[in-house]
Formats: C-alpha cells, structure tokens, sequence
C-alpha cells in the first residue's frame, strides 16, 4: 500500500531523465578547493599548512564545537594555500587549496569491493567512527552524524527512517545509488540502528523507484528488522516531518524535531557513507551528483570527489548549452542559482541542475487574487501569502506569532501561485529574520 503524507503538497513534472544513467566515477581533477564550512554548525579548522604534502583521505581540518565535522583531503597532493573561496552558497568560505600529485590514499582505508556485512563495533565506537570520518547528512542538511546518533539524555528513540524518497525533480543520485549499492545501504541502516539501539527502521521510498523498491525489499530478508515502505508520489514528501507522517503516521508539533516523537531521520545517502566509515575505515570524501538539464549532452550520475570546481561536472557532461539560462545546485524547488562555475562540489552537493533561457526567467509578477492555493499547497499547514506580505512589511512579530519558523522552504506555495508573487523569497527573509531575534533574546 502506498501512503502518503495528508496536508498539502503538490506534483511538479518529475524529469527524472538520469534515472537509468549508472554512476560514473569523474576523473580526479588537477586541483581541489575544500571549504571547511561544509556542515552545519561551526566550520572545521585547518591542521595543514601551505607547503604540506598529503594523502586521500587524511585528515586536513578538525571539527569545532559539537555541531561540527572533520573534513579529509580528497585527493593526494601539496597544499598551496590557505584561504578563502566563495562556496555553492554564494558566501565567502575559508578553504584549503591542494594542488593534485596523482591519487595516494592513505592505508588505513580498506580499498577492496568486498561487502562487510558483520558490525563488530560497539554503540560509542560507531559515533566515534562516524565523527572521526566526518560524516554528515547527505540528503541536503549536512547535519554532523555523529551528533544525530547521540540520544540526548531524557529522550529515547524507538525507530529509524531512512529517506529514500528524493523527491525533488531531476534528482537521482540516491535512485542510482540504491539499486547499484543496496547491500551497503542495508548494512549501514543496521550500523545506525545499531548506535541509536532500535530494533526497527523504514525505508520510505517513493513509488515512481519501483526498481529500487524491488532491488531493496528483495535484500531486506538479510537484514533484521527493517522494511521498505512505497509511498504515493508527492512533493514535498522528502520532508522530515512528512516523511514521518507518511511511514509511522507519528505527528512532529511545531517547533520540535523528530526524536521528541522518538525517532530518528537519515538519508540513504547517509547511510552507505556510514557503511563505508565503519566498514571500510573512509572517510566522507566523495559523493553521487546528478548533473542534468533537457539541452544537457550527457547528463548522468557522477561519483565526484569533494573540491572538484562544477565546471569540471558539466564538461563531463558535455559542456554547457548555449542556451542555458540559470545554473541550480541542488534541486529545481530548494537549491539556489550559482553565480560562479568554478565553486566546489561539497559534502552537502546532491546535484547540478542546467535549464534552457526560456525556463530561467522570472513571469511577472501580479496582485495577489486570495485564491488560496498557496494554503491548500502548503505541506507544513501554513498561510504562506500572509508570512510574505507580513515580512515584505517587516511585520516580523506576526510572522513569528503565525509560526514562520515552521516553514521547511519548499517552495510549493511559490510553484503554485497564479500571480507569480515572489511568495518564498519574502517567507526566507521574514524566517532568517525571526530567527536572528530569537537568539538575540535567547542571548540576554
């Protein structure tokens, strides 16, 4: 049976053109640029000097603070600088420059393509594993892992969803990467439940993967306690909070996370690169990025190394249109428009996106009708035409009283909108802002 999250959502064209593309490794590069704030939370500091010689996969920056993660060298090579760089953010990033020297890993990593299916770690060496390797989040968050594993004191997880779901259109690195690596994804889910110490995990994906429904739920008899779970095709189900509706019918109130309804949320993504820091002792430094567009040559599905500058991407895949419009890091309703091509891939990089002209302009705006469209399409139950015309008038007071904070940044309000209103760029503004007066008052 399909289920689905109720409240809201929308379905935009999927555009899944790579679904059937096999991953490709991307050579190594000549040169890396590797920001050191690739993560949520504080950005890692840097224990290599310019001038200094190192290997794939050694250790180059050490988290700081709790909510933070390491960061390893993707590549064998000489540093030749320390400074900063402009990262897919569009802000200004301190970074580690390594000029490339052939590809020497480190010996510690287990290099052989044998699945290792027995954990023979213990709870706290798992979270240790994982925050040693610098694991983060991989389905867009980049939430340090290690961190997420940890139970707080007085609060008790009894089940483990892993989100197979990539409901963004054009996105299908994590379809690619369930049907070609579905052992090391199952044997990683059983790494995670094993550090969180639950018997039960989920694997939600939706029903336009029936492949990656079959190729896993044919594997999960192998592994104990957890099961797939097909879900009716809807965005934005990727959703934590609609995620969790949709495979356990639990209910995440505003202003909490998942673990207050007592469970715990990860990628698929996430949960092979568990696999290979646990299993194989490797660190996070390469990830599957989709690298696609309707005028694009040769999209597919890339195995890139952490550095590696965008444009090497799309000339892999065929060199860029001419017609090309606008350049998206990530998905075509959450990712954001790159201004520079010569910005990194990153932990957090799930795909690069190129649309036509004729797809990048901006239709004009008109006044908005009360339609209400943008309230029924809203998956959080939100108004979002009032939370942006209150923050176009700098009411943030109300915003925060009409609970803006609760918005996930979807963008279906805006895909919906007959008027064109630049509904989630106000919505962004108002949310950034009251959370800004939330810590000043928080600080006092």
């Amino acid at each position: 049976m399909f289920k689905s999250f109720p409240k809201g959502g929308i379905h935009p064209p999927e555009n899944k053109m790579t679904a059937g593309n096999p991953i490709e490794v991307l050579p190594v590069p000549s040169a890396v640029t590797i920001p050191l704030a690739q993560h949520i939370g504080a950005p890692a500091v840097a224990i290599v000097a310019k001038g200094d010689e190192v290997k794939t996969g050694q250790l180059i920056a050490t988290a700081k603070g709790f909510v933070s993660a390491n960061i390893h060298s993707p590549v064998s090579g000489k540093v030749v600088k320390i400074d900063t760089t402009i990262d897919t953010t569009g802000y200004k990033q301190p970074a580690v420059f390594i000029e490339v020297s052939g590809d020497e890993w480190v010996d510690t990593i287990d290099r052989s393509q044998v699945i290792e299916k027995e954990i023979k770690l213990d709870r706290e060496a798992i979270i240790n594993k994982c925050m040693e390797c610098g694991i983060v989040g991989l389905g867009g968050a980049t939430f340090p892992t290690h961190v997420k594993m940890g139970i707080p004191a007085g609060k008790k997880c009894d089940l483990l969803i892993i989100n197979g779901v990539e409901c963004e259109p054009y996105l299908t690195s994590d379809h690619r990467l369930m049907l070609e690596n579905g052992e090391e994804i199952l044997t990683g889910v059983s790494i995670i439940m094993k550090a969180l110490g639950v018997e039960k995990a989920i694997v939600g994906i939706e029903a336009n993967k029936p492949d990656a429904i079959k190729s896993l739920s044919d594997l999960t008899s192998g592994f104990k306690g957890i099961s797939i779970q097909p879900l009716k095709v809807k965005y934005p189900q990727g959703g934590e909070k609609q995620l969790i509706k949709a495979c356990c019918n639990r209910e995440v109130p505003s202003g909490k996370l998942p673990l207050d309804v007592n469970v715990v949320v990860q990628n698929v993504g996430t949960a092979y690169a568990v696999y290979e820091a646990v299993q194989k002792n490797k660190p996070l430094f390469e990830r599957v990025v989709t690298v696609t567009g309707k005028h694009l040559p040769k999209p597919g599905n890339m195995k890139v190394r952490i550095g590696t500058p965008v444009s090497a991407l799309i000339e892999a895949a065929g060199g860029m249109p001419d017609d090309t419009g606008k350049i998206v890091n990530g998905g075509p309703m959450m990712g954001k428009a790159l201004a520079d091509l010569d910005v990194p891939v990153t932990k957090g990089t799930s795909g690069i996106i190129l649309f036509p002209s004729e797809e990048s302009k901006r239709s004009e705006v008109t006044p908005c009708i009360r339609c209400g469209k943008c309230v029924t399409a809203c998956a959080m139950g939100l108004e979002p035409w009032y939370l942006s015309a209150a923050s176009e008038r700098e009411m943030f007071d109300k915003t925060e009283a009409a609970k803006i904070t609760d918005c996930m940044e979807c963008g279906s309000c805006s895909f919906v909108c007959p008027a064109n209103r630049p509904l989630l760029d106000y919505i962004r503004l108002g949310k950034s802002t009251v959370m800004r007066m939330i810590r000043e008052r928080n600080t006092k």
